[in-house]
């Protein structure tokens, strides 16, 4: 039986995560109390349902705290089990709760000792925050910050379609400028390479374009910033296995996130994919269609 948990923060994309996951042939329950979790599972595989997803997040209440522990003993019965957690920039957040007016979960929270104020919004989601830590570190994480909804779903789409016995090592290229994707294991930083931008033909390129890759191709520094970068990876992607990871995020960054990144991460990508299963994202060329 393959079940699929969704959680996060709130704003952050949980309900097109169960869309797409229903849209897929999952039987799909929003909203479940952590402490329901085994039943539910019991009952849908008694009916004859072997593909279930569940929303569980600060909705409801203390019970999501149970949450690490309801994985853990479902993985006992032999149930599939995995959790994606979205998250994304508390900022980003609190500007999509103002747009759209709605309420946040914790809004009638009980505020700190000392202070007889109502929580105000930043305050919500750092609560929110700070109650799902332990859950945020147990399962794939995706920062949706600067995602649209259709990026997004098509990024839980691959999500669902892997071999979820290996573990998945995902090349992101990232601007630096946009911040550092809360998602990521790995960070490193190739602003210190030639930038395509100061040459106006390739500005308007990125890293996937054939003139983007001669020029990159023909710079030793990027050369040798490839070699360190996979060899680092390769020595020790085997203790993160060992770790029984399912995915490990590696992010590279340059200023904007448009063409040393972006090639770098495809290189990567490439040179991995015959040994490891291997996905690849762009996050700022996905943000700018």
């Amino acid at each position: 039986m393959q079940l699929f948990l969704i959680s996060g923060l709130s704003g952050s994309g949980k309900s097109v995560a169960l869309k797409v996951l229903e849209d897929s042939g999952f039987y799909c329950v929003d909203n479940l109390p952590a402490e329901l979790l085994p039943a539910l599972m019991e009952n849908l595989h008694g009916a004859g349902y072997n593909r279930t997803a569940v929303s569980i997040d600060v909705r409801s209440g203390n019970s999501v705290q149970q949450l690490p522990q309801q994985i853990e003993q479902l993985k006992l019965r032999g149930i599939d089990v995995h959790l994606l957690f979205l998250d994304a920039q508390s900022d980003t957040l609190v500007k999509r709760f103002s747009e759209t007016r709605r309420r946040h979960p914790l809004s009638d929270a009980t505020p700190p000792a000392g202070n007889k104020q109502a929580l105000t919004l930043p305050e919500c989601v750092q609560l929110e925050r700070d109650l799902l830590a332990d859950i945020s570190s147990i399962g794939h994480r995706i920062d949706t910050s600067d995602l649209r909804a259709n990026a997004l779903q098509a990024w839980i789409k691959d999500f669902i379609r892997v071999d979820r016995a290996r573990l998945t090592l995902l090349f992101q290229s990232f601007g630096f400028k946009h911040g550092i994707p809360l998602d990521a294991d790995l960070v490193f930083d190739v602003r210190c390479l030639p930038n395509p931008h100061y040459d106006p033909l390739l500005r308007p390129l990125t890293g996937c374009d054939a003139p983007v890759i001669d020029f990159l191709e023909h710079t030793p520094a990027a050369q040798q910033m490839f070699a360190d970068i996979s060899t680092f990876v390769a020595n020790w992607l085997p203790c993160f296995i060992a770790d029984n990871r399912s995915y490990l995020t590696v992010a590279i960054g340059c200023t904007g996130g448009q063409h040393r990144s972006v090639y770098l991460a495809e290189k990567l990508a490439r040179h991995f994919e015959a040994q490891q299963q291997v996905l690849l994202r762009h996050r700022e060329l996905v943000a700018a269609h």
